[in-house]
């Protein structure tokens, strides 16, 4: 008889994770000493790196957990493909080119002048990208909040952990359009306290995320019906891919602008950000084969309560500043709280699962 292969450790599944912490550090250490020529210098440049890491990794425990939910129900063709193709448009494209992006199109500048700008005057790349906060937070907070409550407005959903509130927000779901209709009344009753243009913005970037959300969904239902038609194994394929593409990049929007509290050059944030969304990819790897979420019955509640949240607090972030340490030990408090109470729940159940 063969024997069961035997589980994988921790330090494996976070084996590339560590090894990018290793040469991102040390290109952040390089940067440092290049830009400064002075030890103290090149030390706080490295230590940018580290906490920028660290804040990703803080903001990011809830899209890891998302990741898997969604993961474990497609096929392992394209589990690999967005574990390998996907983490890597995540990596260099929201944290690289989404940014140039942001100042292409607000300055009115090339790629090529943007990357200067970036380079040579770090200064003016952040005032940019701070003014662009603002339809960024919009855009970002309608397209989680829609994510979260497609979560818990569902009508097959039968594992509450918040039972009096879910169980009602579940009765809901058979409502046409109901998470839609909450989603505009909370974004149309934000807008009234801001004024101007500053107003128009908002609900016009809470429209194109909410417009963005549909059309994701729409797109990915089409995408994986045609796949259906030519393969029999078609289940959570490039649509549900796409799906997660544009789920990472809303996570990323605010800790790409909050990063720029810490350093104000494109290129560490590079680093920092990188090295933290290398430990979501370990993550969402653990929690998929070692069936994290199936042996902890809450713990995606936590994850979809943290997004929840992080969307209001999107919201808020408009009207004035919240540091991005509060939101990120929020969400993993949260999950904290949704581990606990499922460990609970499994030793008063010992044999539910069986």
């Amino acid at each position: 008889m063969t024997p069961a292969p035997q589980p994988k450790s921790l330090l494996s599944y976070l084996k590339w994770a560590i090894i990018s912490t290793v040469i991102g550090l040390a290109l952040g250490a390089w940067l440092g000493w290049e830009t400064t020529g002075t030890l103290p210098g090149m030390l706080t440049i490295f230590f940018i790196c580290a906490v920028l890491a660290v804040l990703e990794i803080s903001l990011s425990f809830d899209n890891a957990i998302v990741n898997a939910n969604k993961l474990k129900e497609m096929t392992p063709v394209w589990q690999h493909r967005f574990l390998t193709w996907g983490i890597l448009i995540a990596v260099f494209g929201m944290r690289i080119v989404f940014p140039l992006l942001i100042v292409v199109i607000a300055a009115n500048v090339g790629p090529i002048d943007a990357m200067i700008m970036a380079a040579a005057r770090p200064e003016e790349y952040a005032r940019i990208m701070q003014e662009a906060h603002l339809p960024i937070a919009a855009f970002g907070g309608t397209f989680l909040m829609m994510v979260a409550l497609g979560y818990f407005v569902d009508e097959d959903k039968e594992i509450h952990w918040i039972e009096w509130l879910e169980s009602r927000v579940s009765q809901y779901a058979s409502v046409k359009g109901i998470e839609i209709a909450f989603v505009l009344t909370v974004a149309l009753l934000f807008s009234r306290l801001l004024e101007g243009a500053e107003r128009d913005v908002f609900v016009y970037s809470a429209i194109y995320g909410l417009l963005t959300f549909l059309l994701v969904e729409v797109l990915g239902g089409f995408l994986d019906k045609s796949q259906e038609a030519t393969t029999a194994a078609a289940k959570g394929g490039l649509g549900a891919f796409l799906y997660l593409e544009v789920l990472d990049a809303s996570f990323s929007f605010d800790g790409v602008i909050g990063a720029f509290a810490l350093s104000q050059n494109l290129f560490v944030i590079a680093i920092g950000l990188g090295i933290g969304a290398m430990y979501v990819r370990s993550m969402t790897i653990m929690l998929v084969e070692r069936g994290t979420l199936a042996e902890y019955r809450y713990l995606e509640h936590g994850a979809f309560y943290a997004i929840l949240i992080l969307s209001v607090i999107m919201y808020v972030q408009t009207l004035f500043h919240i540091p991005e340490v509060i939101t990120g030990l929020g969400g993993a408090a949260l999950i904290g709280v949704a581990l606990w109470s499922s460990i609970r729940w499994n030793r008063a159940n010992p044999h539910a699962a069986e």
